[in-house]
């Protein structure tokens, strides 16, 4: 079941509050005109009989040939869904259920009428004088949804579909009281709030329609529900953008806002409801074009569990109620043609109230589902459209061979793929109600509300897998050179192919790019200013020497080792520290990551507390003033397990500096518990948090993220992060992941970003970054590479460039530069270490994400080795705390004595 779109999340509200602001006839038949296309040319008989001929053949269709389509009537459109009707079938037969149509049996809960947005062809939303004279509160209550629950679980019923307005705080005073008087920030906490109480105490399960949602909203709501949904509607700017369309005053109708939603749902492995409204306007030409938006992010995530084709039905007291209804013989051969674009797999809707019995033509064109049919409540979008008997459907499809089956708000092949489209939490609640061997629903189960908790086998009871990987990497090495889900866990790889085309062209190099041994007028320039004040270099000027090479790259070295040695001195720093990674069980989909495991793959991992404890003592008794750790995004990983591993290593070691998760893994336990940001990091830090590292930052340009990352936080998610650790007094590094599929003026844009970030934060007083740390791309087993989209790392001109102009750009608000030694070896480090870096991070004393994705130089370096790195950049070299500070002899004299290693560390592979 879903919301229908001529409604919900898509509502409208018609004037201010008190009056509905019934426009006169006049107005309304203009706003229909300006909406309604001009009619267009019917296609010719021979480009209609080509089209036809396609489809029949099986070919691909064009979006030219789809508007041609889209107009078939009488005899061409049987023969287009006598087609439809075949690729349906097959869809059907692979999946294991030929010749049922399938619907779902459920409640609609409304839970509020209110709604930021002003669709003309509305009426579900309403305003708050009307709710108060009709005696309801702005939302439902608690007690208002439970009860509707509880009488459709007695019903049978197996979903609750929530549907409701777009972000109603944002527009009404109301809406914004309401809920802070029940202790709740925005609407999207209180729909999360319901699902856990509908799950728990009536069995039901939770479809969610909130409307627009940010990818932090998916995150919040994927843990308790089956499925998420949002219609897309039409893919036509100009009905958005144009006074008079029917979506004129709604931001969240802007077709690329709501084609980011659909996209955000795809990276987060969300089972996704989407689909079109026919006939509010657009054309053939804009429909077919909304079609293949839709296919195109399917083929990518393959997230879209269905697809409703609504037809537009005027309605009395809206702006287009002068407007013509979308006619079923149009409906149909919408269907049928996004039957040819999505192909069989994609499963298609009609909703059954707003056919007017037409069910044999919409199932000859190639429908496989009916939607939501509740027994209890209205359809609240049309609710002069009643739902149609069971038993009637169940007639209607036998009489056209079809079986009607029941099914749950997640569809079979979704709940048959496992993990990672279903929260761990929400798995116990769906597989009580689904046959195990099918995945439809099982029609007599009792439904009943159970736990809505972290699963019983959870991380923190045991440890398990390959937990000593962190130093038989190095000498028995990894199991394999990907995941066994290689082919699905990132996506499709050839769209993503398609994708990255555009992103990894070179842009425009900069006149006087100093490529060679040219060095003419502009690069001189720009050294100039970088020599005489690098905080007035301009873009261009930036982008010339991030381009430099021969002379001017040894120039652009030279001012910045210069302009390091001015700020913080000839001293290279290092600290003694241990990494832990507690787990690399992931799903994420992180494309660069050859770490991330399947809970079932040879190499996966996940430690108890007591040994990530145990680590950390082993490392404080060699010297360690810090332990670093992070870990894939565990399915069964509880967002409070993060706090329960920085009080475990505090607890065991008071004293050291617990440096740890980052703002991908501080999103995941925030929205996993609930909690908003500040708050999830505001216990964090009572916990035993004292900074985090600033990594999962990648390229910080939603461009190149998207190409890396499959489901990782988008860039304003991870500013938002850091941001407000600083804000909180936690610290943080930075760091940027460069030479895969990026140019340098991404480097450019993510340096200039960390610096805005560090300068508002030294507005505020707040310390912020500790240091920037260049991370080189490493190739070998990382995905994107090996599926030959990402180039094999940086050139040594490009780690050179880097570390340079982070010196230059960085300054003077992020001081220290950190160069890697796990990744570029010691003479690589060396070589950065000339080049204005000032810091080489740490002895690590193990590592197993970068020894996984194929570096050659090892999993630590004792005090020693870093001496040496030091000695041949020609510097001396002293320890540091996390935030660069001195550290106090004790902990020196015990480094000293170990060297910085455990005594059973395996020698370095150069």
């Amino acid at each position: 079941m879903t919301s229908s779109a001529q409604g919900s999340d898509q509502a409208s509200d018609r004037g201010a509050d008190g009056a509905a602001g019934r426009e006169t006839g006049q107005g309304a038949g203009r706003e229909a005109a300006q909406a309604r296309p001009a009619s267009p040319a019917r296609p010719t008989a021979n480009a209609m009989r080509r089209a036809l001929r396609r489809a029949r053949d099986g070919v691909a269709l064009d979006a030219g040939e789809a508007a041609v389509l889209l107009q078939a009537r009488g005899a061409d459109l049987e023969d287009l869904c006598a087609s439809a009707g075949r690729v349906r079938d097959a869809g059907l037969e692979a999946v294991g259920r030929p010749g049922v149509i399938t619907y779902s049996k459920g409640v609609f809960i409304p839970l509020t009428r209110l709604c930021r947005d002003k669709c003309h062809y509305c009426t579900f939303a309403t305003v708050p004088g009307k709710l108060r004279r009709a005696g309801h509160g702005m939302f439902m209550s608690p007690d208002e949804v439970l009860d509707i629950a509880r009488r459709g679980a007695e019903m049978g019923c197996k979903e609750a579909l929530f549907t409701l307005g777009d972000k109603p705080e944002e527009r009404w005073p109301e809406a914004r009281e309401w809920l802070a008087a029940q202790g709740y920030d925005d609407t999207i906490s209180y729909v999360r709030a319901m699902a856990i109480r509908v799950l728990e105490e009536t069995g039901l399960l939770p479809h969610l329609n909130p409307g627009v949602m940010s990818w932090t909203d998916v995150q919040r709501l994927k843990p308790v529900s089956a499925s998420l949904g949002m219609m897309l509607e039409t893919t036509a700017e100009r009905l958005w953008s144009e006074p008079g369309g029917p979506h004129h005053g709604s931001p969240d109708k802007e077709p690329a806002v709501r084609l980011r939603v659909l996209e955000d749902a795809g990276r987060s492995n969300v089972p996704f409801t989407s689909g079109l409204l026919i006939g509010i306007g657009e054309t053939y030409e804009e429909r077919a074009e909304s079609l293949f938006a839709l296919r195109r992010i399917q083929r990518a995530y393959h997230g879209i569990q269905e697809l409703i084709m609504q037809n537009f039905r005027a309605k009395p007291d809206t702006a287009m109620r002068g407007m013509p209804d979308a006619e079923l013989e149009e409906l149909a051969a919408t269907i049928a043609v996004a039957r040819h674009i999505m192909g069989p797999s994609t499963r298609l809707q009609a909703p059954p109230n707003l056919v007017d019995g037409e069910y044999a033509l919409l199932i000859a064109a190639g429908i496989d589902d009916w939607g939501g049919v509740s027994p209890l409540t209205l359809d609240h979008v049309n609710p002069e459209r009643p739902w149609p008997q069971i038993d009637e459907l169940t007639e209607r499809c036998a009489a056209a061979g079809f079986e009607l089956r029941e099914r749950l708000p997640v569809y079979p092949e979704f709940i048959q793929r496992g993990e990672p489209w279903l929260d761990p939490r929400m798995l116990p609640h769906v597989r009580a109600l689904a046959d195990p061997e099918t995945g439809l629903a099982v029609e007599d189960a009792p439904v009943v509300g159970r736990p809505w908790q972290e699963p019983d086998e959870g991380f923190t009871l045991n440890s398990s897998g390959r937990t000593d990987l962190h130093h038989t990497i190095d000498t028995e090495g990894r199991s394999g050179d990907r995941r066994d889900d290689f082919d699905e866990v990132y996506g499709d790889w050839e769209a993503l192919r398609e994708a990255a085309a555009p992103v990894m062209a070179a842009g425009p190099v900069p006149a006087g790019g100093g490529r060679g041994e040219r060095t003419d007028a502009d690069v001189r320039q720009a050294l100039s200013q970088a020599a005489d004040d690098p905080t007035k270099l301009t873009d261009a000027q930036a982008l010339t020497l991030l381009h430099a090479d021969g002379p001017a790259l040894d120039a652009l070295c030279t001012i910045a080792d210069a302009l390091r040695r001015d700020t913080v001195g000839d001293d290279i720093t290092y600290i003694v520290t241990r990494n832990i990674n507690f787990t690399n069980v992931c799903y994420t989909g992180c494309r660069f990551c050859a770490f991330a495991q399947r809970r079932t793959d040879a190499d996966a991992f996940t430690l108890s507390l007591s040994q990530v404890a145990d680590r950390a003592q082993q490392a404080w008794d060699v010297g360690a003033v810090e332990v670093c750790m992070q870990g894939g995004i565990h399915p069964d990983l509880p967002g409070t397990a993060y706090f329960d591993i920085a009080r475990a290593v505090k607890e065991r070691v008071p004293g050291i500096h617990v440096h740890a998760f980052s703002p991908m893994e501080v999103v995941n336990g925030a929205t996993r518990t609930g909690m908003s940001i500040r708050e999830w990091l505001t216990e964090a830090k009572a916990a035993g948090l004292d900074s985090i590292p600033g990594t999962a930052a990648e390229i910080l340009d939603d461009e190149v993220r998207w190409i890396l990352t499959k489901g990782k936080l988008p860039t304003a998610t991870w500013v938002e992060v850091i941001k407000t650790a600083h804000e909180l007094g936690i610290r943080s590094s930075s760091t940027m992941m460069y030479g895969h599929v990026d140019q340098p003026h991404h480097w450019l844009g993510h340096l200039r970003l960390l610096a805005d970030i560090q300068r508002e934060a030294r507005s505020k007083n707040v310390d912020g970054f500790t240091e920037f740390v260049t991370l080189p791309f490493i190739h070998t087993n990382a995905p994107v590479y090996l599926a030959g989209i990402a180039r094999p790392g940086p050139t040594t001109r490009d780690n050179r460039a880097v570390t340079a102009m982070a010196r230059l750009l960085l300054h003077p608000y992020i001081t220290n530069i950190q160069t890697s030694w796990v990744k570029l070896g010691t003479e690589g480090a060396a070589e950065m270490l000339r080049s204005g870096a000032n810091d080489l991070g740490g002895t690590l004393m193990e590592e197993t994400i970068s020894r996984m994705a194929g570096s050659s130089y090892g999993s630590y370096r004792s005090i020693q080795d870093l001496v040496a790195i030091a000695d041949r950049a020609g510097r001396p070299a002293r320890p540091r705390t996390t935030t660069y500070g001195p550290v106090r002899e004790e902990r020196q004299a015990v480094a000293r004595a170990s060297d910085g290693h455990l005594p059973e560390l395996l020698p370095v592979v150069e």
